[in-house]
C-alpha cells in the first residue's frame, strides 16, 4: 500500500498562486507516474497535470502555461505550482499514484474567490 498526503489548498483570490503537495509514503516503489486530478460536484474527476518517471509532464489544456508540475524523487513528494488562478479553478484536487496498485490521495480543496 502507498499512502498520499496532499496539502496546499486553501483561499486564494484571482490572479493568485497556491503550490499543492503530496506526499507519498509506505509501498512507494513501482511508482510509475504521479498525476493532479480535480472534481468538481457533479462532474467526472479529469486530469490537470501528469509526471512520469521519465519526466515527461502533460497538462489540461485548460491549465497549460499557468500551472507546473514536479516531483522530488528523493522525498516521494509531487507538487503543482498553480499561479494566474481563477474562479473555475475552484474544486477538490488530488493526488494519484500510478503503480501497480493504483492510489488517491484523500483531496483538497482549492477555492479561488475574491
Amino acid at each position: 500500500q502507498v499512502q498520499l498526503v496532499e496539502s496546499g489548498g486553501g483561499l486564494v483570490q484571482p490572479g493568485g498562486s497556491l503550490r499543492l503537495s503530496c506526499a507519498a509514503s509506505g509501498r512507494t516503489d513501482n511508482i510509475l507516474a504521479m498525476a493532479w486530478y480535480r472534481q468538481a460536484p457533479g462532474k467526472q474527476r479529469e486530469l490537470v497535470a501528469l509526471n512520469t518517471n521519465s519526466g515527461m509532464t502533460n497538462y489540461a489544456d485548460s491549465v497549460k502555461g499557468r500551472f507546473t508540475i514536479s516531483r522530488n524523487n528523493a522525498k516521494h513528494t509531487l507538487y503543482l505550482q498553480m499561479n494566474s488562478l481563477r474562479p473555475g479553478n475552484t474544486t477538490v484536487y488530488y493526488c494519484y499514484v500510478q503503480r501497480p496498485r493504483p492510489a488517491w490521495g484523500q483531496g483538497t480543496q482549492v477555492t479561488v474567490n475574491s
